[in-house]
C-alpha cells in the first residue's frame, strides 16, 4: 500500500537521528540549494510523525534536501512558510532501513550524460554558462569545461561513457579542440601502456604545439605570434603560462628569423667570424660534433681579490686548528656554516671567466640560443670557426670531409639559414634520395649490402654511411616535419602499394613463411623499401652527407625535377636582402632593383613565383632560375661545377648546371624514375 505524501511547512521539520547521512560535502551542498531555489524540491522527503506534537515530523530520508530549504529560508532567499512533499510512514522499526535504502541505492550520473545535458540546456533553452552555472550552483568554468568535454571527438566520448576511460583522462584528450588530432592520438595509446596516462596524453597532444611558458613563445612574443596568424588555444584548466600556441611552424619561424637578426647583431658587436643560431636553450651535440674549443686566458686576479683569497685562507687554517685543539669541542654547528661560506667566497673568486683575445674573437665561431627567460644569449663555450678548403684543379677539396664546404656561408651573397632551416633541407633532400633508392632495387641491394658488411667490418668510425641499416628509421631531426614536397607523396604512393597480406600471422614463423611466399617482385620492393627508409637526414656540410651526395650523383636525381623552393620552405626563413641578391643572380642588378621596394612577405611570394617560372621574364633568366638550387639541397657540390658569368650584367652564375651534371638523358617526368625502377625488382631480389 502506497504512503501518503503531504505538504508539510520547513518550519515542523527536523532531521532524525536514525537517517543514516552523517557527512556531505559543502560544495555538493551549494548546487543542491541552487537547484532547489531554481526548481523547487524535486523528490520527496521522507519522515515520521512526532508524538504529542500535531502537524510535526521527523525526516529520516532528505536531510540533505531539508538543509538546504533551512539555509536558503535564513538568507531570505524562501519564505518561512515554504512546503516540502513529505511521505509520512507510521513504523518507526523500519525508519533505519528506509534512510539506508534511500541514500545507498542512488547512481551517480555518468560525466558523459551531464556534459551532453548541459550542452543541451543551452541549445535548447538559449541558454549561457553563466545561467547554467548559477542554476546549479557550480561555476561557469566547470561548465565551459563540462561543454568541452561534450565536444570531444566520437571515439573518445563514448569511451568516456562506457567507462573505458576516467574523467581525467578526458578532460586531458580536452586540453585540444581539434577532434581530429584528439581521435588520432586516442586510436595511437588505447592499447598501450601510455593509454591512461594523462601526462603523455598531453604531451602528445601538444607535439606540434608550445606552451606560454615555452622560451620560444617567450622570445616571440604573444602579440607578435596573433599578429602572424597563431592561434591560442586555453584548455579553461590552464593559465597563460600553460596556455597551448598551437601553430607550432609559425612560432618557429618567428622564433628563427628573431633570433637570427638577434645573432647577426651580436656578430657584428662581437666580432666573431662566424655566428650561428640555435632555437632552444641547449645545442645539440651533432651540431658542435668535430668542431674544436676556443680556450681563452683565465684574466689574473686583482690585488684586492688576492688579498681577499689570502685573508678567507688564513680564517678557514684558524677555524681548523680550533676544531682540533685538545679542549676543544671539535667543529660547532656555527663553524661548519661559517666555512661553507667561506669556501663559497673563495671558489667565486678563483671561478673567472675566460678572456679572449681579438684575433681568437675574430676565428671563433659563436652559437647564439635563447635563454629560459626568452632572451637571445651567447653560449658560453666559442669553437674554431671551420674554414672553407681550397679547391684542387679537379675541383675537390683538401682536407677534412667534416669541413663545412657545403653549408651556405655568409658571404659571396649567399643567404645565412639558421640551423632549423638547414635540417628541413636536409630532411627534404633526403626524402628525394630515399624515394629514388626505394624505386631502385638492384641500387636498394647493393647499398644494403655495402652497408651491412662495412658497417660490420669496422667496429668504429660507420657514421660516414650516411645508414641507420637494420631497417630502423632514423629519428627525425625536426619533429612531426611534413614537407609535403612530391617526393613526399611518392613515397607515400609507393609504401601503400606494398603487399602486406603476410602481415596479419601472429606467429613469427608464419610470417616468415607467408613472406618467403610472395613473389620476387614483392619481396624485392619490400627490400628497397627497408633500405631506404633507414637513409638519415644529414645536413651539407656534416659528416656522411659527402656519401649522400655520391649516391644523389650516381643515381642521376634531377633536384630542379622534383623540388622548387617556396615560401614556406625556403624564401619566408632567409632574410630579405638574401633574396634580392638571389634576384640579382639569376636575372641581374635591374631584376634586384624592380623587386627591391617589396615588403618581405610579398618579396617571398614573388620568389616563389620566379624560381618556379611562373613569372615573365626573359628565356636565360627563366632557365637559370628554373635550375637554381639552394646549396644543402644539391646533390652534386657547387665546386665541383662549372659557373659561367651572366653576359649582360657580369654577375656571376654560381648556380651551376646541376641538370646538366646529374644525366643527360633523364627523364624530364619526375615519377618517370620512379616507374622505370620496377622493371627489375625479380632481378635485383
Amino acid at each position: 500500500m502506497s504512503q501518503p505524501i503531504i505538504l508539510v511547512s520547513a518550519a515542523k521539520l527536523a532531521k532524525s537521528p536514525t537517517n543514516v547521512r552523517k557527512s556531505s560535502d559543502a560544495e555538493a551542498d551549494a548546487q543542491l540549494e541552487a537547484s532547489i531555489l531554481a526548481h523547487g524540491v524535486l523528490q520527496n522527503l521522507i519522515g515520521l510523525p512526532v508524538a504529542r506534537k500535531k502537524g510535526q515530523y521527523r525526516i529520516t530520508a532528505g536531510g540533505r534536501r531539508l538543509d538546504a530549504v533551512h539555509r536558503a529560508i535564513e538568507k531570505g532567499d524562501l519564505s518561512a512558510d515554504f512546503e516540502l512533499p513529505v511521505m509520512v510512514v507510521a513504523d518507526a522499526n523500519n525508519a533505519v532501513e528506509i534512510s539506508l535504502s534511500e541514500n545507498f541505492f542512488k547512481l551517480a550520473m555518468n560525466p558523459a550524460d551531464a556534459c551532453r545535458a548541459f550542452q543541451d540546456i543551452i541549445e535548447t533553452e538559449n541558454k549561457t554558462p553563466a545561467d547554467v552555472a548559477k542554476r546549479f550552483g557550480l561555476t561557469e568554468r566547470f561548465v565551459q569545461g563540462r561543454l568541452r568535454l561534450a565536444g570531444l571527438a566520437e571515439p573518445v566520448f563514448e569511451a568516456l561513457r562506457d567507462g573505458s576511460v576516467t574523467l581525467d583522462i578526458a578532460m586531458a584528450y580536452a586540453s585540444t579542440s581539434d577532434t581530429t588530432r584528439q581521435a588520432s592520438v586516442f586510436e595511437q595509446l588505447s592499447q598501450g601502456y601510455y593509454r591512461a596516462n594523462v601526462g603523455e596524453i598531453r604531451r602528445q597532444l601538444a607535439s606540434s604545439a608550445y606552451r606560454g611558458s615555452d622560451p620560444k613563445a617567450l622570445l616571440v612574443g604573444r602579440d607578435d605570434y596573433v599578429a602572424a596568424g597563431g592561434r591560442i588555444e586555453s584548455d579553461l584548466f590552464s593559465d597563460d603560462a600553460t596556455e597551448m600556441w598551437i601553430d607550432g611552424d609559425i612560432l618557429d619561424h618567428l622564433a628563427d628569423e628573431k633570433l637570427a637578426a638577434a645573432a647577426e647583431a651580436i656578430r657584428q658587436r662581437e666580432g666573431f667570424a662566424e655566428i650561428r643560431s640555435v632555437a632552444a636553450p641547449h645545442i645539440p651535440y651533432t651540431e658542435t660534433y668535430g668542431l674544436r674549443q676556443v680556450q681563452g686566458e683565465l684574466p689574473p686576479l686583482t690585488d684586492e681579490e688576492e688579498a681577499r683569497c689570502e685573508l678567507i685562507q688564513d680564517e678557514l687554517g684558524a677555524i681548523e686548528d680550533a676544531a682540533a685543539d685538545e679542549n676543544g669541542e671539535g667543529y660547532t654547528a656555527d663553524d661548519e656554516a661559517r666555512t661553507q661560506a667561506l669556501e663559497a667566497e673563495y671558489e667565486a673568486i678563483q671561478s673567472r671567466s675566460p678572456i679572449l683575445t681579438d684575433e681568437q674573437k675574430a676565428s671563433a665561431l659563436a652559437y647564439v640560443v635563447i635563454g629560459r627567460d626568452g632572451q637571445p644569449r651567447i653560449h658560453e663555450q666559442l669553437y674554431i670557426a671551420p674554414v672553407e678548403m681550397p679547391v684542387d684543379e679537379d675541383g675537390v677539396g683538401d682536407g677534412d670531409d667534416d669541413a663545412d664546404h657545403g653549408d651556405e656561408a655568409e658571404g659571396a651573397g649567399k643567404p645565412v639559414v639558421s640551423q632549423r632551416l638547414a635540417d628541413e633541407l636536409a630532411m627534404m633532400k633526403t626524402e628525394l634520395l630515399a624515394v629514388h633508392v626505394a624505386s631502385d632495387p638492384a641500387f636498394a641491394l647493393d647499398l644494403g649490402t655495402f652497408t651491412m658488411v662495412d658497417a660490420a667490418l669496422r667496429r668504429y668510425g660507420s657514421s660516414d654511411l650516411a645508414s641507420e641499416l637494420r631497417a630502423n628509421a632514423p629519428a627525425q631531426r625536426v619533429t612531426g616535419f611534413e614537407s609535403g614536397t612530391l617526393a613526399a607523396e611518392e613515397w607515400a604512393k609507393l609504401d601503400a602499394a606494398l603487399d602486406r597480406s603476410w602481415i596479419d600471422h601472429g606467429d613469427v614463423s608464419a610470417r616468415y613463411d607467408a613472406f618467403c611466399a610472395l613473389g620476387d617482385d614483392v619481396r624485392a620492393a619490400w627490400l628497397g623499401w627497408a633500405i631506404a627508409r633507414t637513409i638519415d637526414a644529414v645536413p651539407a656540410g656534416k659528416t656522411g652527407s659527402h656519401f649522400l651526395d655520391h649516391l644523389g650523383v650516381k643515381l642521376g636525381i634531377d633536384v630542379a625535377a622534383w623540388w622548387r623552393p617556396t615560401a614556406k620552405n625556403y624564401f619566408d626563413r632567409i632574410t630579405k636582402p638574401s633574396i634580392l641578391t638571389l634576384f640579382e643572380m639569376v636575372g641581374g642588378g635591374e631584376l634586384r632593383h624592380r623587386y627591391g621596394a617589396s615588403k618581405k612577405h610579398d618579396l617571398a611570394a614573388s620568389a616563389q613565383r620566379l624560381f618556379a617560372g611562373d613569372i615573365l621574364v626573359e628565356a636565360g633568366v627563366k632557365e637559370r632560375a628554373l635550375s637554381w638550387l639552394p646549396d644543402a639541397m644539391r646533390f652534386q657540390p657547387v665546386a665541383d661545377e662549372v659557373g659561367e658569368p651572366i653576359e649582360d650584367n657580369g654577375v656571376d652564375d654560381e648556380m651551376g648546371e646541376a641538370a646538366d651534371v646529374m644525366s643527360s638523358d633523364a627523364d624530364t617526368d619526375p615519377g618517370a624514375d620512379v616507374d622505370s625502377g620496377m622493371d627489375d625488382l625479380a632481378a635485383a631480389a
